[in-house]
């Protein structure tokens, strides 16, 4: 691009980024970042180690969260020093294009920020995968999903941990829960809920017939401070002990230090088993059934709220949602946002961007 192509797209990209620094009330959250730094000097804060490390998640993602809007704003205000500086012939013209291209890739990531204004979209996620009907196959197809999760979380930077796994009696898992840790986790991977299907040339099979399998997904965010919204009665909860069946330190195999919940009023059942002690497996049980019980509150007002306003929603929402083939061709197509993959082994390494963005695209325009 010319030089005073150069300057206007600096320019443009200027404006970009501080309209979305107003969209994300910037100077609200510095405000509100020297506040909690504050309440981190607090030594009653640290006497409850897990509230004080959800605690420090939430300032750790909040610094990165304006810091890196900051720094975007430097560097594009350096570039315009710079080309200012230039002449049409300068040989720095090409350097300085290809450093403006880097910063509008950057902008276009950091853009996903304006659309997480859900309740909390900020939140660690939970996600729950579970492996439809049709045995050795879905179980497999499970275990795929699982290890896509993984792989996204490994690419983000996010600490992932597997709080419960059962393992199918050939391959893959009938089920697993796994919590990943990371700026905006839950808003990132609230769309993923739903019914997964994967089509493929079967591989259990001499014949190598063609199979359609399915497993379900569920995610949930990791609360915060808002565990006082739900108390849960002792009544209304059935508890189990049994042995874990994986990792989980030198206990496991020897004691009962796997928990199950079930919440009898709403039939909802959480497990744990990735925690040193029994205790523990109950406190994150606890945590995540919290978690759902006020999700399906909020899903339920919604609910509510569309009938009021008349809303007509897909037969297949909340059900199937995206499909995977690998045979006859190769793709991978989100039935809502109709976004597609034509490499699903990239998809399948944990390469979901595309679809996550998609979705909260989609789902924006939707609400709005």
């Amino acid at each position: 691009m010319t030089l005073e192509e150069l300057k206007n797209s600096l320019s443009e990209l200027k404006k970009n980024i501080l309209r979305g620094m107003d969209c994300l009330h910037f100077s609200e959250k510095k405000e509100e970042l020297s506040r909690l730094q504050e309440e981190m000097q607090n030594p009653a804060l640290w006497e409850k180690p897990d509230e004080a490390r959800v605690f420090q998640q939430s300032v750790a993602n909040l610094i990165r969260m304006t810091e890196r809007w900051e720094n975007l704003e430097k560097d594009v205000e350096t570039l315009q020093e710079l080309a200012e500086m230039l002449t049409e012939k300068s040989p720095e013209c090409e350097e300085i294009s290809q450093e403006y291209e880097l910063l509008q890739e950057k902008y276009r990531e950091y853009e996903l920020d304006l659309l997480f204004s859900g309740e909390f979209d900020d939140s660690d996620a939970i996600i729950e995968i579970n492996a439809g009907a049709g045995g050795t196959e879905a179980q497999d197809w499970a275990g795929m999903l699982l290890r896509m999760y993984l792989r996204f979380a490994e690419k983000k930077g996010f600490p992932a941990e597997i709080h419960e796994k059962t393992d199918g009696q050939e391959a893959g898992m009938k089920s697993a829960l796994i919590e990943i840790r990371g700026l905006y986790a839950y808003g990132l991977l609230r769309g993923e809920k739903g019914t997964h299907r994967l089509v493929r040339q079967s591989p259990f099979n001499a014949k190598n017939l063609r199979q359609t399998s399915f497993a379900g997904i569920v995610v949930t965010p990791v609360l915060k401070n808002g565990d006082g919204e739900i108390q849960i009665e002792e009544k209304d909860i059935r508890v189990d002990t049994f042995r874990a069946s994986g990792a989980g330190g030198q206990h496991v195999n020897k004691t009962d230090s796997a928990v199950r919940i079930v919440h009898i009023p709403t039939n909802i059942v959480v497990e744990c088993q990735n925690q040193r002690s029994q205790h523990q497996n109950r406190e994150k049980a606890l945590q995540i059934l919290k978690a759902k019980l006020i999700l399906q509150k909020r899903e339920e007002e919604e609910k509510k709220a569309s009938e009021i306003r008349g809303e007509i929603t897909e037969a297949a929402w909340g059900t199937q949602i995206r499909s995977y083939v690998l045979h006859p061709y190769k793709m991978v197509k989100d039935l809502r946002t109709n976004f597609e993959s034509g490499n699903p082994d990239v998809v399948l390494d944990g390469e979901i961007d595309g679809f996550l963005r998609a979705y909260l695209e989609w789902d924006a325009t939707r609400r709005s």
